[in-house]
């Protein structure tokens, strides 16, 4: 069946363009595209997509502006395929990126999510390997060689909440799931665990194939690279391990509700970023990260 990419946009034009050539260079050329522009101001970019000449690619702007979670919910309505992506509008797909998922999903047919191998680059595309990335590659993603490893429920649970090892952009979901299980208001910058976790204690399956397909674009003018630094991001992490260690109480499941208790990879994410903070930061971070590395 033709796959679905989404990609929500609110960023750097010229990445966009990127992302979209990326798309189109996929050797699997069964899939449509679908840009919803929330309402950027940038007139280069219809211009972009009047002149592509492309008719799988259809370019959406929204009436009004809707936030990162609306236009992601907006992705979900549209959706019509079994799986959909949904795309960062900096990031990029490999040419082998739906072959990947296509057999990822033949092998695991009932899986809700699917990861594929990445890699991480910068704002010039060039590969790096930041700390947090050799953390999640090294110590979190599960290992298993070359074959796909499949968790399901609790086990999918407590490897996420340990620490979140996944590449949101990159994921393909099946679709039906994402209907049944909304985002979380009040969350906006880690929506994307609070999701994934939801998912899991739902009985929900994440299967992960770690041929790589998928470059990940890392850079200091992103959304979580800011959030980091006025304090956001780990006040949201706070809170939701906080839920996260009630809701696996509540389903019995040790393992989870001990390492949402813990956080203990979390509170590491907040001792590596603490430098950074102080430099870069406001008062307001810097309060942020101390009290995510000490609060109990």
């Amino acid at each position: 069946m033709t796959a679905e990419i989404f990609v929500p946009f609110w960023g750097d034009p010229a990445l966009l363009f990127d992302t979209v050539d990326s798309v189109r260079a996929m050797n699997d050329q069964d899939w449509r595209l679908i840009i919803l522009d929330d309402c950027y101001p940038d007139e280069s970019v219809p211009t972009y997509f009047d002149r592509l000449a492309d008719d799988r690619v259809e370019y959406i702007r929204n009436e009004r502006n809707l936030g990162i979670t609306d236009n992601y919910r907006e992705a979900i309505r549209r959706a019509t395929a079994d799986h959909i992506t949904i795309l960062g509008c900096d990031d990029l797909v490999h040419p082998n990126y739906l072959s990947v998922v296509r057999r990822t999903l033949q092998a695991v047919p009932h899986a809700d999510v699917v990861q594929p191998g990445v890699v991480v680059i910068d704002e010039a595309g060039r590969s790096i390997r930041p700390l947090v990335d050799r953390v999640k590659g090294g110590l979190l993603a599960p290992k298993g060689g070359s074959g796909i490893a499949v968790l399901t429920g609790e086990a999918m649970a407590t490897s996420l909440i340990r620490g979140d090892w996944l590449y949101w952009p990159s994921l393909t979901f099946r679709a039906e799931t994402l209907r049944r299980i909304d985002f979380r208001d009040g969350l906006p910058i880690i929506q994307d665990l609070a999701l994934l976790m939801d998912i899991a204690f739902q009985g929900g399956t994440l299967a992960y194939n770690p041929e790589v397909a998928f470059s990940y674009r890392r850079h200091g003018g992103s959304a979580s690279q800011k959030t980091l630094l006025d304090g956001r991001r780990f006040r949201d992490e706070r809170t939701y391990y906080a839920e996260a260690y009630r809701l696996a109480r509540s389903q019995r499941w040790k393992r989870t509700a001990r390492a949402a208790r813990l956080r203990a990879m979390s509170r590491l994410h907040g001792v590596a970023e603490l430098p950074a903070v102080i430099r870069h930061g406001n008062r307001a971070g810097v309060e942020s990260t101390i009290a995510h590395i000490f609060a109990v």
